[in-house]
């Protein structure tokens, strides 16, 4: 049987001090959490109830309860020694990165995710180091690659043929970039399209340069921009058709009230113009119906077939796959957002004059990072 372990008495005067230290909202968690195991203590709780209570182990209490009995107050404050912050060993390392991708229900914690004080004081707790603190460790875990990241929804494709056409973009992906060179036969330009929108008229939330508030407010400045609210929004939607040249990293789009299977021939149709009718092209998109040949309606095959075209299809719920998609956030980021246009002759205006600064500002290092951030395929 474990041996009982209970705080020597304290009078009242400690028992403020511990008080002050628990209810301290600043500090070392490391303090904090020495406080409130000798409080509880103090309180008349045993070792696994307090353990319970701090989610940590009962022999982990009963050493900060013999250390408090043995040197005061000056056990509950970490001992950091001077000169370079401590070196972590290669397994403490990978122990701490390993915790750190876990999710504290996996120990037993009501937690949903850690947080810095959290992850420290439960590597401490479960003697994975005898102290770190918040900027150590989150300077440990950015050297170990790991960064504090908003989880992002996921949907896996069903699609039976889903190896088989991922296989296929991804060597046209190959031949664009000049690591296979195209058989004969095979496509030489290769492009990415898809359909932008719905574009319909709205504020759309975005940042700006503007003067500073609180303390810092000039004097007799007005209240800062603001952007309107809307309700009804009876002007109907655009649709950009869009497509990228991945050999010669150039975007092209055309703004349509509609996007069925005619525009979409259309916007082919010109994709086809832009090359000699004996250059094979490879025209790569989604699964969306316009795009496909039905027993109903053949005529996007047909007019493949005739025109020395292959139309590519990204299996389905794979859009990430389709390298236009990246496109599409850089535009989003460049034209779109912070804007509030009135008219779709302007909306759309605006986006024309984006593609023709884009193609010729191909290199700009935002553009490079915003895609770059944004492809996956």
């Amino acid at each position: 049987m474990a041996e009982r372990v209970r705080v020597r008495e304290i009078d009242s005067d400690e028992g403020q001090r511990l008080l002050r230290i628990v209810r301290r909202g600043t500090g070392s968690v490391v303090t904090w959490r020495r406080a409130q195991m000798i409080l509880l203590s103090a309180q008349g709780r045993d070792a696994a109830a307090i353990a319970e209570v701090t989610f940590t182990s009962a022999d982990r209490v009963r050493d900060v309860i013999r250390n408090f009995n043995d040197d005061g107050f000056a056990s509950l404050y970490p001992r950091y020694a001077g000169g370079r912050p401590r070196i972590f060993t290669l397994p403490e390392r990978r122990e701490i990165k390993k915790i750190a991708k876990s999710k504290p229900a996996e120990h037993g914690l009501p937690f949903s995710t850690w947080s810095l004080a959290k992850l420290a004081d439960f590597l401490v707790a479960e003697g994975v180091v005898d102290d770190i603190s918040h900027e150590g460790l989150r300077v440990l875990l950015r050297d170990e690659g790991v960064s504090f990241q908003a989880v992002k929804t996921w949907k896996a494709s069903a699609d039976p043929d889903y190896a088989a056409k991922k296989a296929r973009v991804e060597h046209l992906y190959a031949i664009a970039d000049g690591e296979v060179v195209p058989e004969p036969g095979e496509p030489q330009v290769i492009w990415s399209m898809d359909e932008f929108g719905p574009l319909n008229l709205q504020p759309r939330p975005g940042r700006q340069w503007t003067s500073r508030g609180g303390k810092h407010r000039e004097p007799g400045r007005g209240p800062r921009p603001r952007m309107r609210a809307t309700y009804h929004r009876n002007d109907g939607v655009r649709h950009l058709l869009a497509a990228y040249n991945l050999n010669e990293d150039r975007l092209y789009g055309h703004v349509k009230a509609r996007k069925t299977r005619v525009q979409f021939l259309q916007f082919c149709r010109y994709l086809r113009s832009l090359h000699p009718s004996g250059v094979r092209i490879a025209i790569i998109c989604d699964n969306f119906s316009p795009h496909l040949s039905t027993k109903k309606d053949s005529r996007v095959g047909d007019w493949a077939r005739a025109n020395n075209v292959e139309i590519a299809y990204t299996p389905t719920n794979s859009s990430w796959l389709n390298r236009i998609e990246a496109q599409f956030t850089a535009l989003r980021y460049f034209t779109l957002n912070g804007t509030d246009h009135r008219s779709h002759k302007e909306q759309s205006s605006m986006i024309r004059r984006y593609i023709i600064w884009r193609n010729k500002h191909a290199e700009d290092e935002r553009l490079r990072q915003i895609v770059a951030k944004a492809n996956v395929a």
